[in-house]
Formats: structure tokens, C-alpha cells, sequence
């Protein structure tokens, strides 16, 4: 059973792997299993501690690697590995990057959802939610190298990973860490439909998506979720309904988790 806060507010980023990274893609199966591929990290920022998709074990079958799923051309490429959920950590630049500036809102107790693009067998691509952290704990502006508890904490975060080879990469970056017992990485991914993005999520200003203008569903979910921030405000007229049904359609697509409201 996983306790859920109904009071939290959610938070939303887009992540891994996108329709930019041609061959790339992360598979969702048939049952709603999935696969993430992590983006391949910036060329300049390539060092020894940051993995390759040979060195990252396939989620759904440990004994193998996410190389299966990868252009054997890009098995040598040092992959930007964030979020990752074995440590539970995340890390962007919300000080330089205006897509992400809506984290610096983001903070211990709030949730923190993940959203990637996967793609089906037969080639049609959708966004998907694969996870989710309580967050539990952050670093704000890096610019120095964590030591003691901050590295036992945060360390496997890639942000801090590429810092230990290039001191340049400190250049005040944030890193979320989850509450291990109330975070998780979904079994099965739940697709963001247009039905369910209209019962749960707002745009910046509060207001209803406005979907056709000669956009697909695909186009007008990838626009509204390019920037990360704060998509769910409990304390917001009908945000508690909203964070309801979103919780709802995480559990409908993995009954073995129990989400368990707070009264």
C-alpha cells in the first residue's frame, strides 16, 4: 500500500527520450509494461561516471540491458540518466532553463509526477505518467561538490555524476530526492489521453487546455507539458477533485497498488 497525501500539491515534468532523438525510443508493451531510455547526455559533459545503455539493466527483464532497445550506434553514448529510481533523485536547472523554472516552487512533501513519450510496437507514440516521487528532501544552486550525507543522499543523480569529472557542470543546479516507502516507478504506464488531461490538468494560468487549432491530441499534450511546474493545487478550486482523478487513473493501470487517500 502506498500512503497518498490528497492535500499535496503535483508537480509534472517531461522526460527521457523524445521524437528529436530519431531511432531513440522508449517501448510501452501491450500489458502497459514499459521501458525508459534516458537521453543521451550533452557531448561535452561525457565522463566514465555516467552510464551507457549496456550498463543500465532492463526494468521488466534484469538479466538484460536497455541496448536491446537501442541503435547498436548508440551504445557508446553516455547517457543523462534523471530522473533515476533506484535512489530516487532528479535534477534540472530551474535557475537557467525556463522550461524548468517552475521547480524552484517544488519542495519536500509536494509530489513530483513524471511524464515520457513512448512508443507501441506498431510505431504510434503517446505521453505517458511512469512515476512519481514524494519528495523528501533537495539541494538548490550547486556549485560546489557535495560531501558526506549531501553525496550519500543525492549522488547517484546524474547532474552530480557528470560534476565529479567536469567541475564546470556545477553550475547551480537543483537535485530532488524522494521518499523511498511513498515513490515509485510505475509497473505500467498510464497514458495521458485527452479525456484524462481534460478531467485533471489546467494550463499556467488555470484555465482548460484548448485542443485542435490544426494540433493532434499528441502535439497539443507535448505543448502544454513542455515546461515543468506545479499542474495540481489541492488547495485551488476543484484541485482536490482533479488530484483525485489522477490518482484514480495510476491505480486503475496498476491494481496491485493500493492508493490509500488521506481522510
Amino acid at each position: 500500500m502506498i500512503p497518498i497525501d490528497s492535500d499535496a500539491r503535483i508537480f509534472l515534468v517531461n522526460v527521457g527520450v523524445n521524437a528529436s532523438h530519431g531511432a531513440l525510443r522508449s517501448p510501452v508493451f501491450p500489458d502497459g509494461t514499459f521501458e525508459f531510455l534516458p537521453i543521451p547526455e550533452e557531448r561535452r559533459w561525457w565522463s566514465p561516471t555516467l552510464p551507457a545503455y549496456p550498463k543500465l539493466a532492463s526494468y521488466n527483464d534484469p538479466d538484460e540491458t536497455l541496448a536491446q532497445y537501442a541503435p547498436v550506434s548508440r551504445w557508446n553514448d553516455r547517457l543523462h540518466d534523471d530522473p533515476e529510481f533506484r535512489t530516487f533523485t532528479y535534477g534540472d536547472n530551474p535557475r537557467t532553463a525556463a522550461r524548468a523554472a517552475g521547480l524552484t516552487q517544488c519542495g519536500p512533501g509536494d509530489y513530483l509526477f513524471f511524464l515520457a513519450r513512448l512508443v507501441q510496437r506498431d510505431g504510434a507514440a503517446g505521453f505517458y505518467l511512469i512515476g512519481f516521487f514524494r519528495i523528501a528532501d533537495l539541494l538548490r544552486d550547486v556549485q560546489e561538490f557535495p560531501t558526506g550525507r549531501d553525496f550519500q543522499v543525492f549522488g547517484a543523480n546524474a547532474h552530480i555524476r557528470r560534476a565529479a569529472y567536469h567541475p564546470r557542470a556545477l553550475n547551480r543546479f537543483w537535485v530532488w530526492k524522494g521518499d523511498p516507502d511513498v515513490s515509485l516507478r510505475l509497473p505500467r504506464a498510464v497514458p495521458v489521453t485527452r479525456s484524462l488531461a481534460e478531467a485533471t490538468l489546467l494550463d499556467a494560468r488555470g484555465r482548460p487546455w484548448s485542443w485542435g487549432g490544426g494540433r493532434s491530441e499528441l502535439q497539443t499534450i507535448g505543448s502544454y507539458t513542455r515546461s515543468a511546474r506545479l499542474v495540481i493545487d489541492p488547495a485551488a478550486p476543484g484541485g482536490r477533485e482533479r488530484a483525485r482523478r489522477l490518482w484514480e487513473a495510476v491505480s486503475a493501470r496498476n491494481p496491485e497498488i493500493v492508493v490509500a487517500q488521506d481522510a
